[in-house]
């Protein structure tokens, strides 16, 4: 069985830690939810490269006492994987973050497009949703690196993004070139471009070639909002080294 993992704060744990006390929320969930034992091995991950392997010496009701048998730290993955991907209505846009750091997305930029339905009343409250999800997801999936979500993008933010990218990709369904067809670098930052429920408009289709960007389909369906991030990302992490 797969140890269980749970988070802690980047620059807790070292190659030098010997023993930890994991509190606050994950301890609590620790000892309460998963009612881990004394003598059962977890996993602890910071979200930024860190994980250590530990024993449970000692169960309270809200922390546990860790022996840290190993610690291990994985570099950042290249190439980096960057989605814009555009608000959406509902529980779609927790879909696509959840899905997209699944799948291998290392940073995602929520975007405020022309025709997105969905919005936010407060940013700093999507935007705490949106890290949360993908906290949670990280975790799931036992990603060494949890996603950066980046504040909420304008179109012009955007293209500015794109400057300092390898390659972007924007998803669109009139698009004459297949995602499939491109070539991909192996180091350097990759952008995909996910549009709205709305569509991405004629003068953000405009804004995003102009700054260098290759419009590109997924073949003749056309997808969620939610779904359609995550399967570009998998279908180029396929012909990456990241999945060699």
């Amino acid at each position: 069985m797969t140890a269980a993992e749970f988070l802690v704060t980047p620059g807790e744990i070292t190659k030098d830690t010997k023993s930890f006390t994991l509190s606050g929320d994950e301890g609590r969930h620790a000892a309460t939810v998963k009612r881990m034992r004394a003598g059962e091995v977890i996993n602890l991950c910071d979200g930024q490269g860190t994980r250590a392997f530990a024993t449970v010496t000692k169960v309270h009701k809200a922390s546990l006492d860790l022996t840290i048998d190993r610690v291990t730290f994985e570099e950042a993955p290249e190439p980096r994987f960057v989605v814009v991907q555009a608000l959406a209505k509902g529980e779609r846009a927790e879909l696509a973050v959840e899905m997209l750091t699944e799948v291998g997305a290392d940073a995602i930029i929520p975007w405020k497009a022309e025709h997105a339905i969905g919005k936010w009343d407060s940013i700093d409250k999507g935007l705490e949703k949106w890290r949360r999800t993908s906290r949670e997801s990280a975790k799931q999936s036992r990603r060494a690196w949890i996603p950066e979500i980046s504040q909420l993008h304008t179109t012009e933010q955007v293209c500015e993004l794109m400057s300092q990218a390898q390659s972007v990709f924007v998803l669109h369904e009139s698009a004459d070139q297949a995602l499939a067809a491109c070539a991909i670098r192996e180091q350097g930052t990759i952008i995909i471009v996910v549009g709205p429920e709305g569509g991405i408009s004629p003068d953000e289709l405009a804004a995003f070639t102009a700054a260098g960007a290759r419009v590109v389909h997924m073949g003749a369906s056309v997808m969620r909002t939610s779904t359609a991030g995550a399967i570009a990302v998998g279908g180029l992490l396929m012909r990456s080294q990241r999945w060699s």
